[in-house]
């Protein structure tokens, strides 16, 4: 039962977003709305990270199985990769060095937030 709730916990935020979406005088996802409604409740401390961990970790861990029907889907659309292969390749190459990146300086930050604020609580 704890998990259902914690479910309705992240779907409920996610119903937020899709409402944000929908009032947006702009395209945005829906998706991309609820990761950052997601961090705003979870930074103030507004939402514990307890109250969603094994709802987010089964999610996390099932993450293929969701990705499955987008990969089959891809299959109707291989003549048209295959005519953009070249860009195509260049984006999924550039977004994944750019992504590695981002990250990498991300925790490297954080790292050093880390450290920082510990060594202010000894």
């Amino acid at each position: 039962m704890k998990i259902i709730s914690q479910l309705g916990i992240i779907f409920g935020i996610y119903w937020v977003s899709q409402i944000i979406e929908a009032v947006l005088p702009f395209s945005f996802p829906a998706s991309v709305i609820g990761i950052l409604l997601l961090l705003a409740l979870l930074i103030p401390g507004i939402l514990k990270t307890e109250s969603i961990r094994e709802a987010a970790d089964f999610l996390t861990g099932n993450l293929t199985f969701f990705l499955l029907p987008v990969c089959s889907s891809i299959m109707n659309y291989v003549d048209i990769i295959g005519e953009n292969l070249v860009p195509f390749f260049v984006i999924c190459t550039v977004s994944t060095f750019v992504t590695f990146f981002v990250v990498f300086y991300t925790v490297r930050f954080t790292c050093r937030l880390m450290e920082k604020k510990g060594g202010e609580e000894k």
